[in-house]
């Protein structure tokens, strides 16, 4: 054979071969992969995170009694959530593209050029006994994939790069920022260092009550403390000032701390905090450190506010706390008076035939769980004491009680003695004096008070009749009288003898407003001087006679400008009681129900 035609057949068999290789290896369509880069990869029993950026510190994360820590480059509480999100992505990462391990074998630069000689980061992730190490190799040419390997499985993988995102790039991105452990909220005991003073709170497991146990046994501010471990849990880090452990706490007032607290549950400890010095360039800044670590930080100093005041602005500014529904109530004074519950949702006044008004005695007993400490008079009380403040004859004692009539079952024991200086309290179970607000004083002691007597806590339902059954109304003012007659729905007329121009339609509605009569409120019983509630023979009157020949009549006092209604009278199982007429219907009875000055 002619050497040259050889020649020119080895030189067309290698390039026919490269070609192939060249096809074979580089245009053919990529393999697109199944499942995930990580199978049985479980947010949850993930133990330990390790970062490992190229030319940067190592990141460590360690889960510990259920919550993550940083091992590494410092020790600190972490972010869960951070973490939790990288976990999450690492579990739903799927691969684009597959590179079989045969293909990396074949192409010699293939780590080189997909970026695994040299990694931009390396994670390592251990779930027990299991552990997964990744290498993050280059990106590819648009920039939104970045090429894979996991140790110990053959070949690569092409992923989409979004998941980079949650992969942090100093200790910063992990670093937790809040002032306190993320369990803090079921904390049952507080003790706090506020300057000199030491104030130690409890709360009761069975109401969920805060009491003070130091430097007095006290109720305690629930709602107060509750916002203030609220506000806590909100408050974060403004700045990492400095890790040294070495570093001169003295010089960010933090050794004394201004301000200390302590949270734990039961005798168990939680976390604490202690804060100092205002920063010289911004005051809503103070210095700040948790307990256990050595780090020195900047927070808001606002949502710590509710911190740092006295031992009374601890203390429970009620008198009383409802812990447990009332069933009776006993009020001993000049008028004297029990109400007991009847049922599940009505009540009586002991010793009276007419039942009472459920919802005046609910708003006695909100009253009573409202009332407010306008002064903390005196912390340790003894008999010799109360005669100073007019306690050892006091003018009204209320008692509470969770059973009606068991002396034992008393929720609390009220009394009260009004001073020219004040109302001063005394609650039987507790060694203190306080004194009310005047606001107070005037719902329990003031003239238009509605809690003073038994008899102002009757059922203000007054009558009950329909429109229908309304054969006529007479009204009598200032020595004239007129008669309307009903003469059917929507229809009326005067009686012979009476003047004037009626409307049907509104007194219709007039007397169906009517028959539901209820007082805005008890102000007299057994009236015997109709003259103090301005009731005499020339105000209005108006009489109701149904079809049964029952007649209802209701008389008109003084009227009350500030309320736009007026006082008036009926007469209830034969005594006269004055009463508020409700301001509404008095207006219906100006407009329908008066007789004009014009007309006989």
């Amino acid at each position: 054979m002619n050497s040259k035609n050889t020649f020119v057949w080895f030189v067309l068999a290698a390039a026919l071969f490269a070609s192939i290789f060249l096809v074979d290896r580089y245009l053919r369509p990529p393999v697109v992969a199944t499942g995930n880069v990580l199978p049985g990869l479980q947010p949850a029993s993930v133990t330990s995170v390790q970062v490992i950026p190229a030319g940067a510190m190592e990141i460590r994360a360690d889960r510990v009694n259920h919550s993550w820590l940083l091992a590494k480059p410092i020790a600190y509480p972490a972010q869960p959530a951070a973490i939790e999100a990288l976990l999450t992505a690492l579990q739903k990462l799927a691969p684009a593209t597959l590179i079989s391990g045969g293909e990396l074998r074949e192409q010699r630069t293939a780590n080189a050029d997909f970026g695994f000689d040299s990694p931009q980061i390396k994670l390592v992730i251990e779930a027990g006994e299991q552990r997964w190490q990744l290498l993050i190799g280059n990106k590819t040419a648009p920039g939104d994939e970045v090429f894979i390997r996991v140790v110990g499985v053959g070949g690569a993988f092409v992923t989409d790069a979004g998941w980079l995102k949650f992969v942090p790039h100093s200790a910063a991105d992990w670093r937790s920022t809040a002032l306190v452990a993320a369990d803090a909220d079921i904390c049952d005991a507080i003790v706090l260092t506020n300057s000199t003073k030491i104030i130690e709170l409890r709360r009761d497991a069975t109401n969920h009550l805060w009491r003070m146990i130091r430097p007095l046994q006290a109720r305690a501010d629930t709602d107060r403390i509750t916002e203030a471990l609220q506000r806590l849990q909100t408050a974060g880090v403004a700045q990492f000032v400095t890790d040294d452990a070495k570093a001169d706490l003295t010089a960010f007032g933090l050794q004394p701390a201004d301000l200390s607290l302590w949270l734990n549950h039961g005798t168990n400890f939680i976390s604490a905090l202690h804060t100092g010095k205002t920063l010289t360039n911004d005051a809503a800044q103070v210095y700040a450190r948790r307990e256990g670590w050595n780090v020195v930080v900047t927070t808001a100093r606002e949502p710590l506010a509710l911190w740092h005041g006295t031992v009374k602005d601890f203390r429970d500014p009620h008198l009383l706390q409802l812990t447990a529904p009332v069933t009776e109530i006993e009020v001993r004074g000049k008028n004297s008076f029990t109400l007991r519950q009847q049922g599940t949702n009505s009540w009586s006044i002991v010793g009276e035939k007419f039942p009472a008004d459920t919802e005046n005695v609910q708003l006695f007993l909100k009253a009573l769980a409202g009332l407010r400490v306008a002064e903390f008079v005196k912390d340790v009380v003894t008999a010799p004491d109360l005669p100073a403040y007019g306690l050892d004859s006091p003018r009204r004692e209320i008692t509470l009680r969770a059973t009606a009539g068991d002396t034992n079952a008393v929720i609390t024991q009220l009394a009260f003695a009004v001073q020219t200086n004040g109302v001063f309290v005394h609650r039987a179970d507790e060694d203190f004096i306080y004194a009310i607000t005047p606001e107070d004083q005037k719902i329990l002691f003031g003239d238009s008070s509605l809690f003073d007597a038994g008899w102002q806590f009757r059922d203000r339902h007054i009558w009950n009749f329909s429109e229908n059954d309304v054969t006529n109304i007479t009204l009598r003012q200032s020595g004239r009288t007129r008669t309307l007659i009903h003469d059917g729905p929507n229809k009326w007329s005067l009686a012979a003898g009476s003047q004037g121009i009626i409307n049907p339609f509104e007194l219709e509605e007039t007397a169906h407003r009517l028959g539901a009569l209820a007082a805005f409120g008890w102000v007299g019983r057994n009236v015997t001087e109709p003259e103090k509630f301005g009731l005499n023979p020339d105000n209005l009157e108006i009489t109701i006679e149904l079809k049964g020949g029952e007649k209802l009549s209701v008389a008109f006092g003084t009227e009350l400008e500030s309320a736009h209604t007026a006082l008036a009278a009926v007469t209830l199982d034969g005594e006269r009681w004055a009463f508020v007429f409700p301001a509404t219907l008095y207006q219906f009875v100006l407009s329908y129900l008066t007789i004009p000055a014009n007309v006989r």
